[in-house]
């Protein structure tokens, strides 16, 4: 018996889940299915031009598995176009990127940007050069960073970090209010 397949991590979903060659009606053609990794596999090899294992990572999957599936969408698009069938882009085993999430200061345009695929160079909605990334709200919404832990900076704090004066700050203010009541 096989081994279930993992889930292959995926930016976003394609605009058009279904090509055909115009001027035949569908239902006279055949159909391939590409599945919605296979699109995203073809979409970091051919499209961002990435290195099989940088699109690997991005996948979140081997670069071996990278390879099988890059290659059998390769395949499977050739075939499309020279057999004339209709392409459907569907199914498989997949999960959504994290999103950020930016704010332009100009209009107040709200937009998300799955994670690793790099800064936008301006608003989507107007072309301003000043935005930033919105606060979400929610657990950890006033993180300090990238995303890292505090415990592991390097810059000669004994560990604490900024979040350990952060605490050392409320509790000392939580005590000057009882002191003065």
């Amino acid at each position: 018996m096989p081994r279930p397949k993992r889930c292959r991590r995926i930016a976003n979903l394609p605009g058009c889940s279904l090509f055909k060659p115009a001027g035949v009606p569908g239902w006279s053609l055949a159909e391939l299915v590409l599945t919605v990794d296979e699109f995203e596999a073809l979409r970091l090899a051919d499209y961002e031009a990435l290195y099989q294992e940088q699109a690997a990572e991005r996948m979140r999957i081997s670069r071996q598995t990278f390879g099988r599936i890059v290659e059998a969408a390769r395949k499977k698009v050739a075939r499309a176009l020279v057999e004339g069938c209709v392409l459907r882009i569907e199914g498989g085993e997949i999960e959504m990127a994290e999103m950020r999430v930016f704010e332009c200061a100009g209009c107040g345009h709200v937009w998300e940007v799955p994670f690793g695929t790099g800064r936008l160079a301006e608003c989507p909605a107007c072309q301003s050069k000043d935005f930033h990334r919105a606060s979400e709200g929610g657990v950890g919404s006033s993180a300090v960073g990238r995303g890292r832990c505090c415990r592991h900076r390097r810059s000669g704090q004994g560990g604490r970090g900024v979040r350990g004066r952060r605490r050392g700050g409320f509790a000392s203010q939580a005590e000057n209010k009882e002191t003065n009541q």
